[in-house]
């Protein structure tokens, strides 16, 4: 299986991606290490990237996931995925319930909160209203709200995971 946790800035995609990956047994990857410096220098500005600039990424995230499904070894990508166009980029060249979509949610209080107490190299918080504008709900992702510890909501999602 392999699961795309998607949500803006701040939503914990990274933290219970880890976690969830190792509880799957498969491996994880955050998306955010596969940014062009391009793209990394404009959202160090504060700049939101466009369709153009997210392009070629998606494109490599792709590559990625359909490695991991040629494979069979599955995987968790932390992922904004903030459009449909975007998650259609993610499983292009897979059959239908390939990849398995969860959307992280959190209050916007929540989340600034969060962005406040960390340090990243290039993610200026003040891009998450940018992303908050930007996203567009799925309607096919499992919806999860991350308003408690990490492993809590790791096991939710676990469990929704094997229920579908």
């Amino acid at each position: 299986m392999i699961v795309v946790l998607m949500g803006v800035m701040g939503s914990g995609k990274t933290a219970i991606g880890t976690l969830l990956a190792g509880l799957m047994g498969v491996p994880f990857v955050d998306a955010d290490d596969h940014h062009p410096a391009a793209n990394k220098a404009k959202m160090k500005a504060g700049e939101p990237l466009d369709d153009a600039d997210r392009q070629p990424w998606l494109e490599t995230l792709n590559g990625l996931m359909r490695q991991w499904y040629a494979s069979g070894s599955g995987g968790v990508l932390a992922c904004s995925a903030l459009k449909e166009k975007y998650r259609e980029m993610l499983g292009a060249g897979m059959p239908a319930g390939a990849v398995r979509f969860v959307l992280l949610e959190a209050t916007q209080e929540m989340l600034a909160a969060r962005l406040a107490q960390r340090q990243h190299e290039y993610m200026n918080p003040d891009l998450l209203a940018s992303q908050l504008e930007t996203l567009e709900p799925p309607k096919d992702a499992l919806v999860v709200i991350n308003d408690r510890p990490p492993k809590e909501i790791t096991r939710e999602i676990f469990a929704l995971l094997r229920s579908v």
